[in-house]
């Protein structure tokens, strides 16, 4: 062994534990409930049985966003023109099975985001921008509402193909703003916050692929359950493969823990590689297709672009 080790992840992206302190694992002000499913001073990497089986469906649910211009919406009720966003964004729909995968749909939106409630319709050689309102003009709260609408759109798509009532919905991100959805697991690749205090952080490093922390409930701005799952890896670097998964904190814990079990199971199978993907093994492969096709969908960034300046130019 050398005296370093060298994260998997394609250093184009943050890497996959992104803390900046690991000494600080489970610095967090969010709260926290340990014992859902075991308690605290038990905790230990959880295998799921040999009668646990995935969903016979897994749908998987992803969104892509781009700012195609900044505009300014000359608004007669302001001293200055009101700052926005001419953006695209898709969602998409992949259909997992026995028989395999195949996409069921996709949907792109453009829309012009502005606080100003004359932002008006653009309509260019290329596309046609909605109006959208934001709640300020402030680059973040234009970003937010752009999030907002990509949301949104998983969301409508979601609900148009749940068509059996076992299957289950992944969605990749945290699952705020879906959680009302049913048997849905928000489904997140990079951790930002190290939100277990070190005794069960330990449990989280100590996984091995296709094992899972116990489930607990944190609450941030919103509350959750979680659990942490591994998938196969062969690094060496802390939290390897480790991804966090959410489900609705109205479920019961029973239910939950039901539902950490399946997906578990159903996970590992669907694990990017890293020959192909930058980020795997926590990119999952339709995930991975998915993102490409939305992307491509999204269409010419500077070709938008040009039809946006010459549509303002009149």
């Amino acid at each position: 062994m050398t005296g370093f080790t060298v994260d998997p992840w394609d250093p184009g992206y943050a890497a996959a534990l992104a803390v900046e302190n690991l000494s600080e694992m489970g610095a967090t002000s969010a709260e926290l409930v340990i014992d859902i499913e075991r308690p605290a001073a038990d905790w230990k990497p959880v295998t799921p049985g040999p009668d646990v089986s995935p969903p016979a469906t897994l749908l998987v649910a992803d969104g892509v966003r781009r700012i195609d211009a900044r505009v300014w919406v000359h608004d007669p009720d302001a001293p200055m023109p009101v700052p926005g966003i001419a953006a695209s964004y898709a969602a998409g729909i992949v259909r997992c099975g026995t028989d395999g995968a195949d996409l069921a749909e996709i949907q792109v939106n453009r829309s012009l985001i502005s606080a100003s409630p004359h932002a008006p319709e653009v309509k260019t050689t290329h596309a046609t921008y909605q109006p959208s309102k934001a709640a300020d003009a402030s680059f973040e709260e234009l970003s937010l509402a752009l999030q907002r609408l990509v949301t949104q759109l998983e969301v409508d798509l979601a609900v148009r193909h749940r068509s059996r009532g076992d299957d289950l919905l992944l969605v990749d991100g945290p699952l705020r703003g879906r959680s009302h959805l049913p048997r849905t697991i928000g489904y997140i690749k990079t951790h930002h916050t190290a939100y277990l205090p070190p005794p069960q952080s330990a449990v989280v490093a100590a996984l091995a692929p296709g094992q899972r922390t116990p489930v607990f409930l944190m609450g941030t701005s919103w509350r959750r359950h979680a659990w942490y799952l591994r998938l196969p890896v062969q690094s060496s670097a802390p939290w390897a493969g480790v991804a966090r998964c959410e489900a609705s904190a109205d479920l019961d814990p029973a239910q939950v823990v039901r539902l950490a079990d399946a997906v578990t199971v159903a996970l590992p199978p669907l694990a990017g590689v890293d020959y192909k993907d930058p980020r795997a093994p926590q990119n999952l492969v339709p995930i991975g297709g998915l993102e490409k096709l939305l992307r491509h969908h999204l269409g010419d960034s500077r070709l938008l672009y040009r039809a946006l300046r010459t549509a303002a130019a009149g």
